[in-house]
């Protein structure tokens, strides 16, 4: 998770992080969370979360984290991990899928409209909360 946060420029809690990702390990109605491994080498990961919406009447899932360390992309490594979160959400009857890319992040844009991503005609809004 470092690596990707370091990758985006955002800021990295390892206490805050280790203890969401506890959650959803913890909650399978959370969501769902994958090692990439090479081998016996851990080289990333991918964090699916569910929820329920009106709109899409039913079960929605957001790709919350994806990330393949950067030695290992271009070998269809994310498109793989792309079907297999695409499968998962068609065995939980998910009826749509999202996600959100930084925007200069143009090669992971590619990958999801390779798999079939395209931009919405809404916004996706956000306001921080703080801890519960």
């Amino acid at each position: 998770m470092r690596l990707l946060y370091a990758q985006d420029g955002l800021a990295f809690d390892e206490a805050a992080a280790r203890a969401a990702l506890a959650g959803i390990v913890g909650d399978r109605s959370l969501g769902l969370v994958w090692m990439i491994d090479e081998g016996s080498e851990p080289i990333g990961y991918m964090i699916l979360t569910l929820g329920y919406s009106l709109v899409y009447r039913g079960r929605d899932a957001f790709v919350d984290e994806l990330f393949i360390r950067a030695d290992r992309r271009r070998r269809g490594i994310g498109r793989k991990g792309m079907a297999i979160m695409e499968q998962a959400c068609r065995d939980l009857e998910v009826r749509a899928l999202h996600l959100e890319v930084e925007r200069p992040n143009t090669a992971a844009q590619g990958l999801y409209r390779k798999s079939g991503f395209r931009r919405s005609r809404s916004y996706l809004m956000t306001k921080h909360l703080g801890k519960p």
